[in-house]
């Protein structure tokens, strides 16, 4: 039982971490801030507002030693969200543990460390698919016998359920993802140790509100599962084949509007995985009700936690065998999904294998997300709150100043600047020059484990940034796909053929395209809300320009400039709207570009009014779920600056 956490820094972690573990939590799920996860220090550049905010932010071994500061290593279960970063992570954690005298052979844990959902729905990757793969392969083959009650890869569908996939992409995708995992590590252990690899495989999977289906979806995963270990691998010792798998239940579905009817929506999808005892989760994360206005109080994750409490000690759901075995509509669903996941799979294996079909995969969930959006918009699909039932009384669990959010303090980033600085001047430099030379080398070697000289560079206090920026010298810098450009067109209705008209017209009186930049400042990744706006912005008749993610707030004015666009958007989940947009703007000032801007992003009401004071145009919410009416709100905006009729020709 679990609740992913972590913010600020180490220390407050820390804090949190025991009062969870006080409240009867049984393992701890730790969240980093982006610039750990995709290997920057904070001071760097791109980590510019984003310090503390999604997460913990650890840029070395003391600040993990202070992080895990009383918690007993050799007992307790951690979880690490982390996957670009992963051995850096795994040998930060191992590090600590030897310096604190526990044998590394009792760590039990797992890192996520999936970078395929990386770069079809998440963002945090540091390097190109090939090394990337190679790093995941030598933890692997590190850990299969150095930490062997660690679990060195969690194959992720979560987020390629929060990108839009449906039940099939969700199981096709992340079986292909375990196969070409599977395949690297083969390469790097020999016959017999393999079986054992492939039983340390488990997977962190998304349960959603459709009850029977997201149910279904688990008993498909653990029989497809155990015929890819036979058939493909010829795995045959029953443990290896076991389907290991947690769950965090989803987050795409919960509402910013009535927040309160999320807290039943978490209720079902935990039930999902827990009432069937055949698929049944090994551990729970449960998001918190207001997961969609920001970063969750200790208050709202201890609500999460109750949750699971409830269901496991009030209830008789786990005192019974599997209540779904024999249901014809369950076996029937099952087999309906595993035959649609073989095709796809396919599929995959025809573009040559999850590697080689990154692009292909992120054009079908771009696709699948946008269908899912359009439905909602067209009332097709109901959200209750959101597009129905939305008359509504005033939620007191939003009253107070804080709003029912957790809000970090800005001088967080301050003091971890301030911290990173004087841990590079206090100590050894010659060590970690020496550690960071040997780390590169086996970079270089294709031979070698870079495992070792990841867990001696950790040892001799490198840091995050440093470990990462000798890795991204060796294996170069990567761009994922978006997915735009390859995503088919969107089908014809009234309300966006009325919006080509409007664009046509407001395109004729300024005598070309309205042409809108779509940008990503910061290292927030989470772009499936930015695809969907320049996919609709495309099929409206606009020119678009989108270069995915991680963009510096300099590098969007210049583009701003070079391509000439008429207005700029920019979105942002990870809470440093206030650091990152006044950034923007006043780079756009300092270039010379005189135009609109428009913010889309879990944006709370009064930074909004700031927003708005400060420049922006438009703050756009999670509540604001019709792309449409948005933009036409952005053609209106271009044809109020530029004096031209919107509405008539």
């Amino acid at each position: 039982m679990r609740t992913y956490a972590g913010h600020s820094n180490a220390r407050e972690s820390n804090a949190l971490y025991r009062k969870n573990l006080e409240k009867g939590q049984t393992g701890l799920s730790i969240a980093f801030d982006l610039p750990t996860q995709t290997g920057y220090d904070p001071d760097h550049e791109l980590a510019r507002g984003e310090v503390g905010k999604v997460g913990v932010s650890i840029a070395h071994k003391g600040d993990m030693h202070t992080l895990l500061d009383g918690i007993p290593l050799g007992e307790m279960n951690t979880s690490m969200t982390i996957n670009a970063t992963a051995a850096w992570l795994l040998a930060l954690y191992m590090t600590v543990a030897e310096e604190n005298g526990v044998d590394r052979k009792l760590l039990q844990g797992t890192t996520q460390n999936d970078i395929i959902k990386e770069f079809l729905s998440r963002g945090t990757y540091a390097f190109p698919p090939g090394p990337s793969m190679r790093l995941i392969a030598d933890m692997i083959a590190f850990t299969v016998d150095e930490v062997p009650k660690w679990n060195p890869i969690n194959i992720c569908s979560y987020h390629l359920q929060e990108a839009g996939a449906t039940p099939v992409q969700e199981i096709a995708y992340s079986l292909s993802t375990a196969q070409a995992v599977l395949d690297a590590a083969r390469e790097r252990v020999d016959e017999a140790t393999f079986p054992r690899v492939f039983g340390r495989i488990s997977f962190f999977v998304n349960a959603g509100i459709r009850f029977i289906e997201e149910h279904a979806k688990l008993r498909a995963m653990s029989a497809l599962w155990r015929e890819i270990g036979r058939e493909r691998y010829g795995v045959t010792d029953e443990r290896h084949l076991r389907f290991r798998y947690g769950v965090q239940v989803n987050s795409l579905g919960l509402t910013e509007s009535q927040p309160e009817n999320n807290v039943i929506r978490i209720v079902l999808e935990a039930l999902a995985v827990t009432l069937g005892r055949d698929a049944r989760a090994r551990a729970i994360q449960l998001p918190a009700w207001n997961e969609a206005l920001g970063l969750p109080r200790p208050w709202d994750q201890q609500w999460s936690l109750r949750i699971q409490q409830i269901l496991a000690y009030e209830t008789d759901l786990l005192e019974y065998p599997d209540i779904f075995e024999g249901s014809k509509v369950v076996e029937a669903l099952v087999e309906e999904l595993i035959e649609g996941a073989r095709r796809e799979m396919a599929v995959v294996e025809e573009h040559g294998g999850a590697v080689e079909a990154v692009g292909y995969m992120k054009t079908q969930l771009v696709e699948s997300h946008r269908a899912r959006v359009q439905r909602i918009e067209r009332g097709e699909l109901k959200v209750v709150g959101q597009n129905v039932f939305t008359s509504t009384e005033p939620s007191p669990l939003q009253q107070g100043d804080d709003g029912g959010i957790l809000t970090v303090d800005p001088e967080v980033e301050r003091e971890q600047v301030e911290a990173v600085r004087r841990w590079r001047s206090e100590r050894d430099q010659a060590a970690v020059d020496a550690a960071l030379a040997r780390l590169a080398e086996a970079a270089r070697d294709e031979s070698r484990n870079i495992m070792g000289p990841t867990l001696e560079a950790a040892r001799a206090g490198a840091t995050t940034g440093e470990w990462a920026a000798v890795l991204r010298e060796v294996f170069g810098e990567y761009r994922a796909p978006t997915g735009v450009a390859d995503a088919a067109a969107s089908p014809d209705d009234d309300s966006l053929e009325q919006l080509r008209e409007r664009v046509d017209r407001v395109s004729e009186a300024l005598g070309r395209r309205i042409k809108i930049l779509v940008g990503k400042p910061g290292l927030d990744g989470h772009s499936n809300g930015a695809e969907q706006i320049a996919v609709r912005a495309r099929d409206a008749g606009m020119d678009v320009v989108y270069e995915g993610i991680r963009l510096t707030p300099a590098r969007i004015a210049t583009t701003a400039v070079q391509e000439g666009v008429h207005v700029v958007g920019l979105s942002i989940l990870s809470g440093s709207h206030r650091e990152l947009i006044p950034a923007v703007l006043e780079a756009l000032r300092g270039a010379g570009a005189d135009v609109p801007v428009v913010v889309g992003g879990i944006i709370p009401a009064a930074d909004a009014e700031q927003l708005r004071e400060q420049g922006v145009a438009r703050v756009y919410t999670p509540k604001d779920f019709e792309i449409t009416r948005i933009m036409g709100d952005i053609v209106d905006l271009v044809a109020e600056r530029h004096g031209v009729a919107a509405g008539a020709a």
